[in-house]
């Protein structure tokens, strides 16, 4: 079995992951920010900001495969007056240095964790690997850059690079958008969203963790870049309305313009909140299936109850 080890093990995706690995009794060691997280049956190194002063050393001897989740993410409120450049540190310039320290210590594989958004925030079809990147926000864009700089360390050293792109995970613990609208329907709150017409890929923790290993483990992986979903795209609305069936309350939904609602957007400053409610983006996920055989193990219906089965 190779050894593995797991960067943002405490994370959102990072706990589920590092207890699907034990349950396939993968040897793995967790690497956290900070001293004194435990993680039973993994074993845990703390290294601190992630950046080019991080020393790897411990984290990575006789590893066999690096699975990169710690990142710079999305922030409700902004504070840096150059977000990019923040993003840059973190996801650019640390991933470089990590996959760099990952070649000197022998490592064979690298599976990254990118993003939808190095696609785009819309789409009028559903994005496929092939399609030209077009990253429209300082997340996007640090995301797409990684990517070329693990390829060119691929391309000079041998590493085996597999990149995964997610669009937005939801799962026991989603914290952000999703956890708001969780909150607002366990209100009864109406939204008018009722009018929306509109298709948006998602992906369960669960069904990521599950592509996730497949990726860090098939042979047919190495070089490839994949993008991942639950492969059940919905509309806002008949998200809104499983969410609110799984918490066995009725979704108040309520009909109103789609281009009003933009226009609203734009007069309070929230026209990216709105653009994620009201908008499509989709993700053609045909090639991991193909390529790897992967299936989804969970469907959108169970990763919806598990998701507000652990509302607090």
């Amino acid at each position: 079995m190779p050894k593995i080890v797991v960067t943002g093990a405490s994370g959102f995706v990072g706990n589920p992951l590092i207890a699907q690995l034990l349950q396939h009794e993968h040897s793995v060691r967790a690497v956290v920010r900070s001293k004194g997280i435990v993680i039973e049956g993994a074993e845990v190194i703390a290294v601190g900001e992630i950046n080019t002063e991080t020393d790897w050393a411990e984290a990575l001897r006789n590893i066999d495969i690096v699975i990169h989740l710690a990142a710079r993410v999305h922030v409700m409120k902004e504070h840096s007056s150059n977000p990019l450049a923040e993003f840059r540190k973190v996801n650019v310039v640390g991933t470089r240095h990590l996959a760099e320290s990952a070649v000197k210590a022998g490592v064979k594989r690298f599976v990254f964790v990118s993003s939808v958004k190095v696609n785009g925030e819309q789409t009028t079809s559903p994005f496929a690997e092939l399609d030209e990147p077009n990253p429209q926000d300082p997340y996007g864009v640090s995301k797409w850059e990684a990517e070329q700089v693990l390829r060119h360390i691929s391309a000079e050293t041998g590493l085996e690079i597999v990149i995964v792109r997610s669009p937005l995970v939801y799962g026991p613990g989603v914290k952000g958008n999703f956890k708001q609208l969780i909150k607002v329907l366990a209100k009864g709150i109406p939204l008018p969203l009722a009018s929306v017409k509109n298709l948006r890929s998602l992906i369960y923790v669960e069904n990521l963790v599950d592509a996730l290993i497949l990726c860090a483990t098939h042979p047919a992986a190495a070089g490839q870049t994949y993008l991942v979903s639950d492969g059940q795209d919905i509309s806002t609305p008949d998200l809104l309305q499983k969410l609110s069936n799984a918490m066995g309350k009725p979704a108040k939904l309520l009909p109103c313009s789609p281009v009003l609602m933009r226009f609203a957007g734009r007069l309070i400053g929230k026209s990216g909140q709105l653009d994620r409610l009201l908008g499509s983006l989709q993700v053609d996920s045909s090639k991991i299936r193909r390529e790897l055989g992967w299936k989804p193990p969970f469907t959108l219906d169970e990763g919806l109850k598990a998701t507000v089965g652990d509302r607090k």
